[in-house]
């Protein structure tokens, strides 16, 4: 029951999804729920892809990728989307730590915040368009990325410290006490959907090792930019990780489909 409780606020904390009340709210237990970001990732996209499964049976793909983009956005509320915003606004705003950090604080976006958040979506909404001209492959894409970009957050988590100070700030209950234990799990759950798709032939083992390998280099240029600008890592910027890797996911499996 413990573990259960762990997932569902992993669960309620990372989207809009109800979970019972039971659960209640617990900060505290945050940190060991981090290794359930992978599974929640999951559920984000199970639901997603059966969005986008059921729409490609009436419309074009295109709409149906939509469908399903939306689906994702309500289902966690944009909340790694606005992590991406806020941290290319203070990356691309800020040259002093403390600049970067109160930039990214700032609930209004601006131009770089604006133009990265674009373009990030941009190119999801391309990418999976093209992947769902595969029939579902996108749908595969979909239960493949989400958990493994969830993978990537937690790799940051433990690989860098986190450098807000407030009291207030919403990732610091998380950040607190996050170790191997919480990565190992979150990194069973996070790859079992790419092994699962390589043990049932539906990807080959050679595109798994890549995708898997482009999410790594993606997330280990984020982790060393974050180091040299903050000497760390903050929640809006664990969100930009998980959008940076969904899309090198995406990235992959395009690169790897049949020349026509």
């Amino acid at each position: 029951m413990t573990e259960l409780r762990r997932f569902f606020l992993a669960l309620g904390y990372f989207t809009r999804i109800p979970v019972p009340a039971w659960v209640g709210w617990a900060p505290d237990e945050l940190n060991r729920a981090a290794r359930y970001f992978p599974l929640a990732g999951l559920v984000v996209a199970g639901i997603s892809a059966l969005v986008l499964w059921l729409a490609m049976a009436a419309l074009p793909a295109s709409l149906a990728v939509l469908l399903s983009m939306a689906a994702s956005l309500r289902l966690t509320g944009a909340f790694h989307e606005d992590g991406l915003a806020d941290s290319a606004d203070g990356l691309g705003g800020g040259w002093q730590r403390e600049d970067v950090l109160r930039i990214m604080k700032d609930s209004r976006i601006g131009t770089y915040g604006a133009v990265v958040l674009g373009m990030a979506l941009l190119t999801k909404f391309v990418a999976l368009d093209v992947l769902a001209t595969q029939g579902w492959l996108a749908c595969v894409a979909l239960l493949v990325a989400h958990p493994l970009s969830r993978v990537a957050a937690l790799v940051v988590m433990c690989a860098l410290p986190y450098v807000r100070d407030d009291e207030g700030s919403r990732a610091k209950p998380v950040a607190q006490g996050v170790g191997a234990t919480e990565l190992l799990v979150g990194a069973l759950t996070g790859l079992a959907p790419l092994a699962l798709a390589v043990a049932g032939g539906v990807l080959s083992l050679p595109r798994a090792g890549v995708l898997l390998l482009a999410a790594l280099l993606v997330t280990a240029w984020w982790a060393r930019l974050l180091r040299r600008r903050l000497g760390g890592y903050t929640g809006d910027t664990l969100g930009a990780t998980q959008q940076f890797a969904e899309l090198a996911c995406y990235l992959v499996l395009c690169a790897h489909l049949p020349v026509r």
